[in-house]
């Protein structure tokens, strides 16, 4: 009986916001915001994301109303926030104009604006004014401006990051070098082989003595675009991420003393170290070889490892005969899907965490939930991070199973149809995700000039 009162006071509630709402739509519309860009079309974008958006989805500027504390209402409201910024959040130096809404924020907004799918209509029943209404033109135009191809964007051909040349060479060996790993077995092309993809085609990876690891290896193949490195983010920069396999008992097992000493006596290690690494006046070290400038080297090495020339690519840059019908139908329902939400940018992904399940549990479906898959988490310690992770790149994800974090699947066509269900709330038919899939293929890229296959690529 309580329950049904709940209920019918929340009922109640809605009827009040319905006779109301229109009064409160008279009153003027205020910016909690300031805006300081000078751009005017951002100063509308602005003002409509924070009448339309901002409650639920920009943390700390939720002013609650009366009613938020109310049986039912109460339990809505807080869950509706959580939900919202669980799933996408716009800052206020975002709204202000001091940061610039990334592509991933970008496309979200497109996605809702064109699918009319927010705000929602329970929020519109108790706030009039928080649509989006005649704003909604302006505001795709200005997206459209802001981020042409839905952020989508081809890979340079000649190496973007200008490396230098020794150094890169430097990298390349000690890359492929086995004395990095405590017993002399294991490179870090060991498990980002470039002749599967840049992973290595096991669900995890093998380490020292055969030890293995708890996470599928992602590609080195256009790494040095993604926004920062390790599926929960923990280093911020691919020379940052060196250092993490090395004395990873796991993994390399080593310590950098021990690493330092083998190369050391390498004399080929010290004369390329010491032109590439001049040491100082002030130095008393008889080389150059340290853990600084050997995750230099090697992060340098691995900025050269792109794979521009994609047959998408080329139809970004305006051959439409590049890819084919079927391959431009599986591109549209990629963007009309959501997939484009996330997997966007020069890396169709990387450039953003997101929680793994967004729209259904896919632990719970999955089942055995392990430490990993707590993702982000693991770092934070931040319960909203909990089971996000980076969202993996697609270039070459033709060449990469297994797929997803937990490497639980191996044909990307299931791998489509499980993101569809999970993670953006479509159900695949078996056509539509052949057709994904078929797009997905046009995004195998060429290394060295030579396209990428499941063979050697050296």
């Amino acid at each position: 009986m309580n329950y049904l009162r709940a209920w019918l006071l929340l009922g109640f509630l809605i009827l009040v916001g319905l006779i109301l709402g229109p009064v409160f739509n008279f009153l003027p519309n205020r910016l909690t915001v300031k805006v300081i860009s000078p751009d005017k079309d951002f100063l509308a974008v602005s003002t409509c994301l924070q009448n339309s958006c901002m409650d639920c989805h920009t943390p700390g500027a939720t002013i609650l109303p009366w009613y938020a504390n109310m049986p039912i209402a109460s339990d809505i409201i807080y869950s509706d926030i959580a939900n919202a910024q669980g799933a996408f959040i716009i800052s206020r130096e975002n709204l202000s104009g001091e940061a610039p809404f990334d592509s991933v924020q970008l496309n979200k907004i497109k996605m809702v604006l064109e699918q009319n799918s927010m705000p929602p209509v329970l929020y519109l029943a108790m706030h009039w004014n928080g649509g989006v209404g005649s704003s909604k033109n302006t505001m795709l135009k200005w997206i459209d401006k802001a981020s042409p191809n839905y952020g989508l964007k081809p890979i340079p051909k000649e190496d973007p990051f200008h490396s230098d040349a020794e150094k890169v060479q430097l990298g390349k060996h000690l890359y492929f070098d086995n004395r990095l790993s405590v017993n002399d077995t294991i490179s870090c092309s060991s498990c980002h082989s470039f002749d599967r993809g840049g992973a290595d085609g096991a669900i995890v990876s093998a380490g020292v003595k055969g030890q293995k690891g708890v996470i599928n290896a992602p590609t080195v193949f256009n790494s040095a675009f993604n926004f920062v490195q390790f599926w929960d983010g923990r280093a911020a920069s691919l020379k940052e991420q060196v250092t993490g396999p090395v004395t990873n008992p796991v993994e390399m097992g080593s310590m950098w003393s021990q690493v330092i000493d083998k190369l050391a006596k390498d004399e080929q290690y010290v004369a390329d170290f010491a032109k590439s690494y001049p040491p100082s006046e002030s130095s008393t070290s008889k080389h150059s070889i340290t853990v600084r400038n050997i995750s230099d080297a090697i992060s340098t090495y691995e900025q050269t490892l792109i794979t521009p020339n994609c047959r998408f690519d080329r139809y970004l840059q305006g051959d439409k005969q590049a890819i084919n019908s079927d391959e431009e139908a599986g591109y549209k329902l990629f963007v009309s899907h959501n997939c484009v939400s996330c997997h966007t940018g020069i890396n169709f992904g990387s450039e953003s965490f997101e929680k793994m399940g967004v729209k259904k549990n896919y632990f719970a479906w999955r089942g055995h939930l392990t430490n990993a898959d707590n993702g982000r988490y693991n770092v934070t310690h931040e319960e909203k991070d909990r089971f996000e992770f980076k969202v993996p790149t697609l270039r070459n994800v033709a060449l990469t199973a297994p797929y997803f974090h937990d490497g639980s699947v191996n044909d990307l066509n299931v791998a489509v149809k499980i993101m569809g269900e999970y993670q953006v709330g479509q159900l695949f038919s078996d056509q539509e995700a052949q057709l994904v899939t078929k797009f997905l293929n046009t995004l195998t890229g060429e290394y060295n000039g030579k396209q990428l296959t499941l063979e050697n690529n050296h």
